[in-house]
């Protein structure tokens, strides 16, 4: 059972997207991704408002987190054009007075604040140190070289997606793990060792991460449809 006191709950964001330029910023159904990500956080039932930070870097991301009075880590210009190495990208792990660390994806605005919730019960309530957030799939997958790599259900003589063995795939949208691993250049655990990091199954209607433009324009649209551009 962990302290909810001691985890650093934070949302990383840039406007230096090369694929979606200025993303957190632009006009998205009515409202921006940074505005979506920081009401949903201030609204949860169990994050501690003062445990909860915005690590970023341009002016202009900095004025809207001071709108909601939310606390800002101020992140450098290295961190934010960051390139595989952990200690570059997460500059806060020797920085802030906490021992774990939750990171909610700012560009999945579908994420529902319950979700979120219960992903950080459950970190709170389980021993180990990572939790990962996952969706659950059914269908067939080859690696590089075409080779089919998903088990074929046994009796089937053709692809049928209901009997085929489950995977899971990355959510891209919520992760957790401890603060003085990351030194080593550990986030969450090691995946290559069994039941390092316990997989969280997320909703796939939630995790619809804005990468590309098309992405933004589609999920524009989706959004402001389900929610009516609020």
């Amino acid at each position: 059972m962990k302290d909810v006191n001691d985890i650093f709950f934070f949302v990383q964001a840039r406007m230096g997207s090369t694929r979606v330029p200025g993303k957190m910023l632009r006009p998205f159904a009515g409202t921006t991704l940074m505005d979506i990500i920081i009401r949903k956080i201030l609204i949860s039932t169990i994050i501690p408002k003062d445990n909860f930070y915005l690590s970023i870097y341009e002016p202009e991301l900095k004025e809207v987190a001071m709108q909601y009075a939310a606390n800002i880590f101020d992140r450098s210009y290295k961190s934010a054009h960051a390139e595989g190495v952990l200690t570059d990208l997460y500059e806060w792990y020797d920085k802030v007075d906490y021992k774990y660390a939750i990171k909610v994806n700012g560009c999945s605005p579908f994420l529902t604040i319950e979700t979120i919730d219960k992903f950080v019960k459950r970190y709170i309530e389980m021993d180990g140190d990572g939790l990962f957030g996952v969706i659950k799939k059914k269908n067939y997958f080859w690696d590089k070289n075409h080779k089919l790599i998903t088990p074929w259900p046994e009796g089937y003589q053709f692809m049928n997606t209901k009997a085929v063995e489950e995977t899971f795939e990355a959510a891209n949208c919520l992760y957790a793990g401890r603060i003085d691993k990351i030194k080593d250049g550990i986030w969450m655990g090691d995946f290559q060792k069994e039941g390092d990091v316990e997989l969280f199954e997320v909703n796939e209607e939630e995790v619809l991460d804005i990468d590309y433009e098309w992405q933004f324009q589609l999920y524009e649209t989706l959004y402001s449809k389900k929610f009516g551009g609020l």
